[in-house]
């Protein structure tokens, strides 16, 4: 008997599932069973025998093989371009995330301004509210004295009249007998006396008591008090042009004007922007410049070259290249450049924008530094007799002498790449932050090597640029990073234990002690002194942009003196300025020029036991002596070994002065009598 195969509705137990076999990969999908052997290359498909006959007729192919190879080849080709976007995509990611922490601290760091300044302002109401009513109450007592004093008098005054005068009423109302007659001339001598007393019968003393409080003024002040700042200006965007990238001369002022853009390419119409601008020379140093803010989105940058040669400069919009950055400068001298040919070429640079219109600036705008004043120009190298050791007039009580000197460029300990701030401890050590390199050395009072620390980096503990550098009476180390815009504080042996003015300072060059162990702060970019606690507390900060008495252009380095006053080198207004540590000016010194007495650019500065100011020239690579009152005494001879853009300067324990030549990548010791 034949058995049956059980149907799909069969309700036996066993069931069995057939699954279709897998699709070839070869087969055509158009026509069952065939294979596709070709490529059309008018369709850009695989096709088979049938699919030529049909859709495809007359249409050019070719043998599956070699497309398939070449669609390979194109996948990969296509892959690698991919995977090579993925670092600049990460690096954006981190780079953009940086900025949106920035943005979030310095959001917070302003409402900490905002409260503070605000509670400042409610505390000076509050006083002199505390004020007023105490003028009230004194003037109201003065006044009401003497008022009542003169009621007092006239009621006594009155009452003794009316008392005699009722007396003598009822005496007269009795019987006149010789009895009464002594009593009679008693009342009458009473009475005339009591008429004639000087009684104060005009009043003494007037009801005024007004208040004069000028509000509307006030009120006006505190309708515009303070302003949120900022520009949507990014450097990706934002051009340069101008003769400063088409010709440069040596010794002659070239400009760059520098048109910030938003992200769309429309030009910004405020200005405000952190721009920075760098010029580095073929022996690896940089050179300074101006930064003019026009206040309308376009910026000029204003700088002067010493010597022909290639040079490159470097223009970022908050620390990210504008377009075409860095450009490429030939700087020639005056005597290459053809007096017949009209504006020549004298300058190459690579800059896309060098075709657009900039937006018209005001002539008057507010200057600015280029972002780092370890970006200087060297000083210009010139004989020794007649910059680095002026002549000494015979009658010259300080003589000095070169003692030795430590230091070549490189990175090895003993090395220095653009050495700036010194430093001395009690305890016979010399620092020296080394900017380039991104650390601190230590060396004894006789030159020997002690030690280095500093990692590179900008991560709390890390080093960026550090610029300036200072020992606490406690022994920790206190370091100016310019670039990680901060100031770190660390251990002895350079264990890293705190930092502060993070999200206030903009960039922190000096940095210095004063009697009380509060950390004074040079801000170079926002020409600005702070003062903290060691713990980062602000206590005041005082300066602003500018070339008035209490204003500065560029501050480096300071120092402390006796008084524990603060002296600040203001390196573009070419002069030294002393001030209390409210931030009062107490003095003033110097002008620019190469006399005695005159600057061509301040740097460091130091002040010795006497009370006298030693000044680091850094564009006339001296180093000159004043006494306390500002007025000139003496150079420091550096006639046996000429220094070449001398930058920060401290005196030792052992009362020698020590200077960073920067130029010469090296630190020099002279021997000082004070």
């Amino acid at each position: 008997m034949e058995k049956h195969q059980p149907s799909p509705e069969s309700s036996s137990e066993e069931c069995t599932v057939l699954e279709a076999p897998p699709p070839d990969p070869n087969g055509c999908l158009l026509h069952t069973g065939k294979v596709v052997e070709l490529y059309c290359s008018e369709c850009s498909c695989a096709v088979c025998d049938d699919c030529i006959s049909g859709d495809h007729e007359g249409h050019s192919t070719a043998p599956i093989g070699p497309a398939l190879e070449l669609q390979r080849t194109a996948l990969k080709d296509r892959l690698e371009s991919s995977k090579t976007r993925l670092p600049q995509i990460s690096d954006t990611l981190s780079l953009v995330k940086e900025i949106l922490q920035q943005l979030t601290n310095q959001r917070t760091s302003i409402e900490e301004d905002i409260q503070s300044s605000f509670e400042d302002l409610h505390k000076q109401l509050d006083v002199r509210k505390s004020v007023l009513m105490m003028e009230l109450e004194v003037t109201y007592g003065l006044k009401q004295k003497v008022l009542q004093a003169q009621v007092d008098s006239l009621l006594r005054g009155e009452g003794d009249i009316q008392d005699s005068c009722t007396q003598t009423e009822e005496t007269l109302a009795g019987e006149a007998c010789a009895a009464s007659l002594q009593a009679e001339q008693g009342l009458a001598e009473r009475l005339e006396e009591l008429t004639n007393q000087g009684l104060p019968c005009h009043p003494e003393e007037n009801d005024q008591l007004d208040l004069i409080l000028e509000t509307d003024g006030l009120r006006k002040s505190i309708h515009n008090l303070g302003a949120v700042v900022s520009t949507s200006a990014v450097a990706s965007q934002s051009e340069a042009m101008g003769a400063g990238l088409e010709q440069c001369i040596v010794g002659q002022p070239a400009s760059v004007t520098i048109v910030t853009r938003d992200k769309s390419g429309g030009a910004c119409r405020s200005g405000n922007a952190l721009l920075s601008a760098e010029v580095f020379t073929p022996d690896g140093s940089m050179v300074d410049g101006d930064i003019l803010d026009h206040k309308n989105g376009t910026y000029e940058f204003i700088y002067t070259l010493p010597k022909e040669g290639h040079f490159s400069l470097a223009l970022r919009l908050y620390d990210q290249h504008i377009k075409g950055s860095p450009f490429k400068l030939t700087v020639r001298r005056p005597c290459d450049i053809d007096p017949d040919v009209s504006s020549p070429p004298t300058t190459t640079a690579t800059s896309s924008a060098a075709n657009a219109t900039p937006s018209t600036g005001s002539s008057e705008g507010a200057k600015r530094r280029g972002k780092s004043p370890a970006q200087k120009k060297k000083a210009s190298k010139r004989a020794s007799s007649a910059l680095g050791t002026p002549r000494r007039k015979t009658n010259n009580p300080i003589e000095d002498d070169l003692i030795f000197r430590i230091g070549s460029k490189g990175r090895n300990r003993g090395e220095f790449t653009n050495l700036q701030g010194v430093a001395a401890s009690s305890t016979g050590k010399i620092l020296i932050a080394d900017s380039n390199n991104q650390c601190v050395q230590i060396f004894s009072n006789e030159g020997e090597f002690k030690s280095r620390f500093g990692v590179r980096g900008r991560s709390p503990g890390q080093l960026q640029r550090p610029t300036g550098v200072a020992v606490h009476p406690s022994g920790d180390i206190i370091i100016a990073d310019y670039d990680n815009k901060w100031v770190s504080i660390f251990t002895s042996d350079g264990k890293f234990k705190a930092k502060l003015g993070s999200s206030r300072l903009m960039g922190p060059k000096g940095v210095t002690v004063d009697h009380n162990g509060h950390v004074i702060v040079v801000d170079n970019k926002s020409c600005t002194v702070f003062i903290f606690q060691p713990t980062g507390k602000l206590i005041s900060k005082f300066g602003s942009r500018g070339n008035g008495d209490k204003q500065f252009a560029g501050p480096h380095f300071a120092a402390v003196n006796n008084n524990n006053e603060i002296i600040v080198t203001d390196f573009h207004n070419h002069s030294v300025k002393v001030f209390t540590p409210d931030g009062e000016l107490v003095l003033k010194f110097g002008s620019n020029g190469e006399g005695n007495g005159q600057f061509n650019a301040p740097t460091g500065v130091a002040v010795d036991t006497n009370g006298n100011i030693i000044v680091a020239d850094w564009g006339n690579s001296r180093i000159q002596v004043f006494d306390g009152s500002g007025s000139f005494l003496s150079y420091i001879n550096t006639s046996a070994d000429p220094l070449y853009g001398p930058q920060g300067l401290a005196l030792t324990s052992t009362g020698h002065v020590v200077v960073a030549d920067s130029g010469n990548h090296c630190f020099k010791v002279y021997r000082y009598l004070q």
